[in-house]
């Protein structure tokens, strides 16, 4: 995952950790889980003002790969140019509204059992409150989301990394955003805002290098049986709101 690190931080690879495999590869992973909680938060809620001035001072990779044209793409879109930074948060409030939200629902609707099973509140939402229950995680109670939303399930990915889980991180990666999250972001890098495009293409490549990472973590993990437990057999709960 070189091409991830880097891209957001540049000055984590200071060398304080030379020699030290251990110490690289947990900086990665921070790296990493830091770049899934900033795709949740742009895909879940418009940018603020603040956001945007973050973003737009970032320096990106100048290696000439893929990702670090994405992300040199999304932080040139983050500039205001022109106009304020307010303005642009505004103008970008009403695309995401538009784009991922909308009054029934926005030009893409970025939930796993949409995108795998063509409804809302399918099976792929109960398979992942299956393995949130078994990983001790609850949705909170201000989140109106279903958990199988796009931003959701990148938070808990973050999660997972920030604590140390590679083990539960890559199952995890492979059975709930493998099957969809490229296909969505894909859908997201076709929208006319260009903020939410360059987004959409940097969440696209992002999965991809993911998916490559945690196909090997997962290939090297030994193969787990899991028992079904009582309370995994029971009806999973309603969570909607009335």
């Amino acid at each position: 995952m070189t091409d991830t690190s880097a891209t957001t931080q540049p000055d984590a690879q200071d060398g304080s950790h030379e020699g030290s495999h251990e110490g690289s590869q947990e900086d990665t992973d921070a790296l990493r889980a830091d770049i899934y909680r900033l795709l949740a938060r742009l895909v879940r809620e418009p940018p603020s003002a603040a956001l945007l001035t973050w973003l737009s001072e970032l320096d990106a990779d100048a290696d000439g790969s893929t990702l670090a044209k994405r992300w040199t793409a999304l932080i040139q879109s983050a500039s205001a140019q022109g106009m304020s930074q307010e303005a642009l948060a505004k103008t970008l409030s009403t695309a995401h509204f538009r784009h991922l939200v909308g009054v029934v629902q926005g030009e893409i609707t970025p939930y796993a059992s949409w995108y795998r099973q063509g409804n809302l509140m399918d099976e792929a939402l109960l398979s992942l409150r299956r393995d949130l229950r078994r990983l001790g995680i609850s949705r909170a109670e201000e989140c109106h989301d279903p958990e199988d939303h796009l931003a959701a399930v990148c938070e808990t990915m973050a999660m997972l990394l920030d604590d140390g889980q590679q083990d539960e991180a890559a199952p995890f990666f492979m059975a709930h955003l493998a099957p969809w999250a490229t296909r969505c972001f894909d859908d997201l890098a076709a929208v006319d805002t260009p903020f939410y495009a360059h987004l959409g293409a940097l969440g696209s490549d992002f999965m991809s290098e993911e998916h490559r990472h945690q196909a090997d973590e997962a290939a090297r993990q030994p193969v787990r049986i899991v028992t079904p437990d009582a309370n995994s057999a029971q009806p999973t709960p309603d969570m909607t709101d009335n």
